[in-house]
């Protein structure tokens, strides 16, 4: 039903900072603002992928999912499993028409849409070989959530993700993807701990490694706090670094992740987050910034 992730709205006080951050570290090329102040980025043909809005404090405002034909599907599961779903018209608030919107047992906002536009070309704030889209979507990213299995229910079973691999080593980590015969490897990753609830990255990738390590020398250069340095993933094989943005949550920025054949793909347990590198800072691990005592709440009825 959800072909990948399309688009994702964060909030902060700091929102001003994505104005250099975006373009000058990441290489996105700057939309037009909204009308509340958010700054938006872009990184394919697309009117815009990420916005971050102005707020008191930093948080995750909303996920948006590409549903394509297939919003009614998607919507008539969410309705079955309980929780109301909303339609609304946002007009230039997203970079789509009418959505369904809903909240998930954890109360992180998700928006079914149809597929994004193709606006103007892209046009990168410095050079380098573009960002992997198109049919994977925007990239992936991780959420906290303090129970693991009640996450598993809600985005398997009533979202239709599938489950990529896991991962038991420090963190209880599950990766789903969606389904297809070249699939991100994983577009939602859910990272337990108990009690808590958050997002600690969002991941963006590159076509070029080299523009992963032109990136690395552009943080260190400027002093910007990573939270893992460069190194590979054992399970997706992912090339990348986590740099800390200014709204408290990181950026995985990475080429060369492996994609899921539905028909071939055999779920794998590993023990270990990465084969090399990603090593924390010397001063210890950078605790998230988006993460906060979970309340049960939502929309269930």
């Amino acid at each position: 039903m959800i072909h990948n992730l399309s688009y994702v709205g964060f909030a902060s006080p700091d929102h001003a900072a994505w104005r250099s951050f975006g373009p000058e570290v990441l290489g996105a090329e700057l939309a037009p603002g909204a009308a509340d102040g958010a700054v938006r980025l872009r990184f394919d043909e697309a009117p815009w992928r990420v916005a971050v809005h102005p707020a008191d404090t930093n948080g995750l405002r909303y996920l948006g999912w590409d549903a394509g034909d297939s919003i009614e599907a998607a919507v008539g599961a969410v309705e079955r499993a309980g929780f109301l779903v909303h339609r609304d018209d946002p007009g230039d608030e997203r970079p789509v028409g009418e959505v369904a919107w809903f909240a998930d047992p954890f109360g992180f906002r998700h928006e079914l849409a149809r597929t994004l536009p193709r606006s103007a070309p892209f046009v990168p704030a410095r050079p380098m070989g573009g960002f992997v889209t198109g049919e994977q979507g925007l990239g992936h990213v991780v959420l906290i959530v303090p129970d693991l299995d009640a996450a598993l229910a809600f985005y398997v079973d009533v979202l239709g993700f599938r489950l990529s691999d896991e991962i038991e080593a420090f963190l209880s980590l599950r990766f789903l993807h969606c389904p297809g015969a070249e699939a991100r490897h994983h577009t939602v990753a859910l990272a337990a701990v108990p009690g808590m609830v958050g997002v600690h990255h969002l991941m963006l990738e590159v076509a070029d490694l080299d523009d992963v390590g032109r990136a690395y020398d552009i943080v260190r250069s400027r002093g910007i706090p990573l939270a893992m340095d460069l190194g590979r993933h054992t399970n997706d094989l992912m090339t990348s670094f986590y740099v800390r943005t200014p709204s408290g949550f990181e950026i995985e920025y990475g080429a060369g992740g492996v994609t899921i054949d539905d028909d071939v793909w055999t779920t794998t347990t590993y023990d270990a987050q990465s084969l090399w590198g990603h090593h924390p800072p010397a001063a210890g691990p950078l605790l998230p910034g988006i993460l906060a005592p979970f309340v049960p709440q939502g929309e269930a009825t």
